[in-house]
């Protein structure tokens, strides 16, 4: 009876042994490639006349003279501004320390008389703070969060664990001093943060550009700034992508850097299973060779050799990054994105 008991024990661990080297043998779904359940976006509520809009600075510093345009100018929409702690607060490049940037958010995040929350500038630091903010309260009652460039690792980390949208546009930085005498398209694309606040369907139209690749279709918009979401990657904050129109801007970089972090895209699987890919601006640095060419190749050829495999609508020169044309886009709402010959159109179609 010893004996049988003893090989029924040995033949159990070989069964499990067995389960356990087969399972680690099988190939891992990239998170980008997880598909998520259809479930419908949560809109924050727009805002209407006499509702706070809070501005912080969760990333880099800046002082209360630098956001007055913003202030008066959203004033002049009929909000009012309550101003974060961080304003005016500087610790080197930051908007005070990580502890005073944390406990400021979390201040405006709990605030239920605030209806949405404007970064003040972006520059460095959020990603710092993130994993220790609590979104309970936001999940619950959500408000809209609003900026762009470093402010990616927030629109990023909010759609990857919720489903509430945000919106990536301009920050107080941008606003300019004499409203007068402000160019058409920038009172355009300051006004449309505004409108998206206020629930205005977006609508955008941009340039024809001969490396296009048309076609139409429809997913969540999400992206930002392409260096943040590629040092996001494999976190907490890693974007889903599948099924979903994916944007990118950067500045400031080298093409062998833009060549590097589509390549990053691609093996992460974020590439693979896209509804549509938008390219915003790109401003870049001249390689470290005589010219700028020293790299070899174009922004357009290298995002078009990242995905020439797949079937999806590709366009460029979409206005949105660090740039003058930088509209307000709702981050996790449904869009649909149609390339043509003529031109590229990104509706709202919630």
């Amino acid at each position: 009876m010893y004996v049988q008991l003893y090989f029924l024990i040995m033949n159990r661990k070989h069964f499990v042994s067995s389960l356990l080297l087969a399972g680690a043998a099988l190939p891992l779904k990239a998170a980008a490639n997880e598909e998520e359940p259809e479930t419908a976006p949560i809109l924050p509520h727009y805002i209407k006349e006499g509702d706070t809009i809070a501005i912080t600075s969760p990333a880099g510093y800046t002082t209360l003279k630098e956001i007055q345009p913003a202030i008066e100018q959203i004033e002049s929409w009929g909000f009012k501004v309550k101003m974060g702690d961080t304003i005016g607060k500087r610790d080197f490049t930051f908007g005070g320390t990580d502890e005073e940037r944390l406990k400021d958010f979390q201040q405006l995040l709990d605030d239920t008389k605030v209806k949405a929350i404007l970064c003040a500038r972006g520059g460095y630091g959020f990603v710092r703070i993130i994993d220790k903010l609590d979104f309970t309260t936001f999940k619950s009652k959500p408000k809209w969060l609003i900026g762009f460039s470093d402010i990616t690792v927030l629109h990023s980390h909010i759609n990857r664990n919720t489903r509430i949208a945000t919106i990536h546009s301009k920050m107080c930085n941008s606003f300019p001093e004499d409203w007068s005498k402000a160019e058409p398209i920038q009172i355009e694309t300051i006004l449309s943060i505004r409108d998206a606040l206020k629930g205005v369907k977006m609508n955008y139209t941009a340039t024809a550009n001969s490396n296009n690749r048309n076609g139409t279709s429809t997913g969540i918009l999400v992206g930002g700034n392409l260096k943040t979401i590629e040092s996001l990657s494999g976190s907490k904050s890693d974007l889903r992508t599948a099924g979903k129109i994916l944007f990118v801007e950067d500045t400031g970089e080298y093409l062998y850097s833009i060549d590097r972090m589509f390549w990053n895209l691609k093996r992460s699987g974020k590439l693979e299973k896209l509804a549509g890919l938008i390219v915003g601006g790109f401003k870049l640095k001249k390689d470290e060779g005589e010219n700028d060419t020293e790299f070899g190749k174009t922004l357009e050829q290298i995002v078009l050799e990242k995905v020439k495999e797949y079937k999806y609508p590709v366009c460029f020169d979409f206005p949105v990054g660090h740039q003058k044309n930088n509209y307000a886009l709702k981050c996790g709402v449904m869009h649909q994105l149609s390339v043509k010959q003529e031109s590229t159109t990104l509706t709202e179609i919630v």
